[in-house]
């Protein structure tokens, strides 16, 4: 029996993962792990795992599309020309987490972004640098053994901090890294892990 032959509701997820919840298991099987190469794409993960800081991510799902009507459908060009009216409207909006430093954090790190684009092309290019080009394979047995940071994260954070980026702490920089499959830490016995492992 192939992977995909397996009934949807038998297949063994992370343990993280939505326990049923179709939208947190419909992330979890469509794109946590999945290497993302398109800068658009990377920049609505920016957001949203700046955004999910001190928070859970079931909790950032849930107002995905809040956001992405909020900040121009994840336009980098879009957010980093919004006006200081703009983003103090947004705090009176509830499909988004009204924290004034996290939607502030939006604009300025459009404005890095653009900049890293400039720079090196793309931003991609610029990411994927931290991990010679390719995704870190792991191979843990457990949910304990999945660190929250690494030396890749650090250096990443480093880097962007350094370019004026906020809310990019080691640790979100990780869940990123992990999030657009630039790290696979599906666990083993994860119906996703050898399919991501084939990106």
């Amino acid at each position: 029996m192939s992977l995909s032959d397996i009934p949807l509701a038998d297949k063994v997820r992370c343990p993280w993962s939505g326990n049923g919840k179709a939208h947190y298991d419909a992330y979890h099987d469509d794109e946590w792990g999945v290497p993302v190469y398109d800068d658009q794409t990377l920049f609505e993960f920016l957001i949203l795992e700046g955004a999910q800081a001190g928070l859970n991510w079931e909790t950032i799902l849930k107002k995905r599309d809040g956001y992405r009507k909020a900040f121009h459908g994840f336009d980098p060009v879009k957010v980093a020309e919004m006006s200081d009216d703009e983003l103090e409207m947004l705090r009176q909006n509830p499909e988004i987490i009204r924290n004034r430093l996290k939607i502030a954090s939006a604009r300025r790190n459009a404005r890095v972004f653009l900049e890293i684009q400039r720079e090196f092309g793309d931003f991609s290019s610029y990411l994927w640098g931290f991990v010679g080009g390719k995704p870190i394979v792991n191979a843990w047995q457990n949910m304990s053994d999945v660190p929250v940071t690494t030396p890749e994260s650090d250096a990443l954070s480093k880097d962007l901090k350094k370019r004026g980026m906020n809310f990019v702490g080691s640790t979100i920089m990780y869940a990123y890294m992990q999030a657009t499959g630039m790290v696979n830490d599906h666990l083993v016995s994860c119906w996703r892990y050898e399919p991501c492992k084939l990106l």
